[in-house]
């Protein structure tokens, strides 16, 4: 459980703070074909966030609609998570449709803001960490609105990746000629005699 700093215990305890939740996923630019930022949050205006050492500016005035309730604990679980943002707001159209956001390193922090002057009341805490799994544009009809959906899958998720492509025959012998793999596909399978002749089979 995170422990949190006097000053936003001291809000919490009298009620007097709002919190809000900041979303940043890093993509890949479809022209360019390099990394770029895009940060939402449940704020009334673009604001400018401390995370990490670092300044990012974030998107307000309703791009982010929510966000399903963040849950976690400790195991190899791989959780899955909902964003949902507006069709409604043209930056985050043009993003997404410039982004390759597919496996897009994401983020979602808390950030505690005093109701009266809307400002921080302290820095923002990471309650998320993983990647974007799948981006759903949806085609509402004349009228209506249905936020897009952004499907994330926690830093679990990198537990389950394969190696094969890493440690195979090809991959090791393109990178540095080594061939300590090349038999690896049937390893087990073959007998091995060390130090005596194989005996005919009956």
């Amino acid at each position: 459980m995170r422990a949190y700093s006097p000053i936003v215990l001291s809000h919490l305890q009298n009620g007097a703070t709002r919190p809000r939740l900041l979303f940043w996923v890093i993509a890949k630019n479809r022209t360019t074909g390099l990394a770029e930022t895009l940060g939402l949050w449940n704020g009334e205006d673009d604001a400018s966030f401390t995370v990490d050492g670092v300044t990012r500016t974030y998107l307000g005035a309703g791009g982010l609609i929510g966000i399903d309730a963040i849950t976690s604990e400790m195991g190899l679980q791989v959780r899955m998570h909902t964003v949902r943002l507006s069709t409604a707001d043209m930056r985050v159209i043009n993003a997404l449709r410039g982004y390759d956001a597919r496996l897009a390193p994401a983020e979602i922090h808390r950030v505690f803001t005093d109701p009266d002057s809307h400002l921080p009341i302290d820095l923002p805490h990471r309650v998320f960490r993983g990647w974007v799994d799948k981006v759903i544009l949806p085609r509402p009809a004349l009228g209506e609105e249905s936020p897009i959906r952004v499907t994330l899958a926690s830093n679990a998720r990198s537990l389950t990746k394969t190696l094969s492509a890493k440690y195979s025959d090809e991959a090791m012998k393109r990178r540095s000629g080594d061939r300590l793999f090349r038999y690896a596909d049937i390893s087990g399978a073959v007998p091995v005699y060390w130090g005596e002749k194989a005996q005919a089979p009956k």
